[in-house]
């Protein structure tokens, strides 16, 4: 629209020519929003409120009396209040660069005045407390021409030629050099160390795993060399088993083929042999008997009685004897002691009953021929031989 002026964001709109600005200021200050301006009758400039930057180099001397070179760099503005901006304004509006420039001396100024108070060591080791000081000496007066300091920075600080600086960081160097240095041992130590270690572990590592395989492939030998052995190892265990059972089974069978033999052969033979010897002992005992029964007169019939009983003894002994278990211990000649005793048994009754019969007719109280078996008595000294060994009967 024809006369009607918007200051930008960043700017201040300064109208002269009518009214008074506030407080008597030859123009009025227009922030933040737009303002008619009647052409020809009103003049409309504008102030710059955006930040502003000035850099300070200036060779400042200690209170020691060192000279050094300090650079500084200050961000600045106007105030965005309007007295600010009428003072700046009244200073700056024609030539706004000059902003930067008096404020650049302004520093200078002071940051000489303060440096001069301290020593370079407080210099060097307190950049922070320096450049506070600067700003709040420095405020009243950049407050008086409408400025604004935001910041101050001390951007270096050199003492030329003279070597103080360099002197003074010497034994810090040193003790940094030193600590590096050590750090650096320390770190190639722990380098060295650590690849030891490494070295260690790999190389036990490697045992380890030469040692597993070694174990792994043993044990895969033994198991394969166990299976290759379990075959036959079984074949032959199953072999042996037969062959005990086979050998036990001969065995048992021997024993009892032995055992029907004697059954079945030795003992009939035996027995029947035994039966014959006795017989035979018997009949020739009867002859003898028969001679001696002869040779005697007057016991001619007892003589006779007995001869003819003593067979039928002997037989029914030699009966007895067929089904009997008889246990010869000494062989044949036991089996001739059996007989003999039996035959001896037989002649020992034959004596007993001629003694008995012989004392009855002593007596006269017993007839003849009858003789009292409950007192038979067995005579051992007729019938036997001296050689005859013992006779075990069943």
């Amino acid at each position: 629209m024809f006369g009607y002026r918007v200051p930008a964001p960043d700017e201040a709109m300064l109208i002269s020519g009518g009214r008074r600005g506030l407080g008597g200021a030859p123009f009025r200050v227009v922030t933040g929003h737009g303002k008619f301006v009647v052409p020809f009758f009103r003049k409309t400039r504008f102030l710059s409120l955006a930040m502003c930057e000035s850099e300070v180099t200036e060779t400042c001397v200690t209170k020691q009396g060192i000279a050094l070179h300090v650079r500084a760099v200050i961000a600045f503005k106007v105030g965005n209040d309007h007295e600010s901006i009428i003072n700046a304004g009244q200073r700056f509006l024609s030539d706004q660069d000059q902003m930067s420039v008096l404020t650049g001396r302004i520093f200078a100024g002071h940051l000489r005045a303060i440096i001069g108070s301290m020593t370079v060591e407080e210099i060097v080791t307190e950049r922070q407390k320096l450049a506070a000081e600067v700003l709040d000496t420095s405020k009243m007066e950049m407050a008086k021409i409408g400025l604004i300091v935001d910041s101050l920075q001390i951007q270096s600080i050199d003492d030329g030629d003279t070597g103080y600086i360099e002197a003074m960081s010497a034994p810090h160097k040193a003790a940094i050099r030193r600590q590096a240095q050590i750090a650096q041992a320390q770190a190639t130590q722990a380098a060295v160390e650590a690849e030891q270690e490494a070295a260690r572990r790999q190389a036990e590592y490697a045992r380890q795993t030469a040692v597993v395989k070694a174990e792994y492939s043993a044990e895969v030998d033994r198991a394969q060399a166990q299976a290759a052995q379990a075959g036959p190892l079984a074949q032959a265990h199953a072999q042996r088993e037969v062959l005990d059972a086979q050998t036990e089974l001969a065995q048992r069978q021997a024993l009892l083929r032995q055992k029907q033999l004697v059954a079945e052969v030795v003992k009939p033979a035996e027995a029947e042999a035994e039966r014959v010897r006795i017989l035979a002992a018997a009949e020739a005992q009867r002859m003898k008997i028969q001679a001696e029964a002869a040779a005697s007169y007057d016991r001619v019939a007892l003589d006779r009685m007995l001869i003819d009983q003593l067979p039928q003894i002997v037989k029914e002994a030699a009966g007895g004897l067929a089904g009997a278990n008889v246990n010869v211990l000494n062989g044949a000649d036991g089996l001739g002691e059996i007989a003999a005793g039996l035959v001896s048994q037989g002649l020992t009754i034959l004596d007993s009953v001629r003694q008995n019969l012989g004392g009855q007719e002593s007596d006269g109280n017993r007839p003849e021929g009858r003789g009292d078996n409950g007192l038979l008595q067995l005579d051992a000294r007729r019938g036997k031989k001296p050689d005859d060994g013992p006779v075990d009967v069943d």
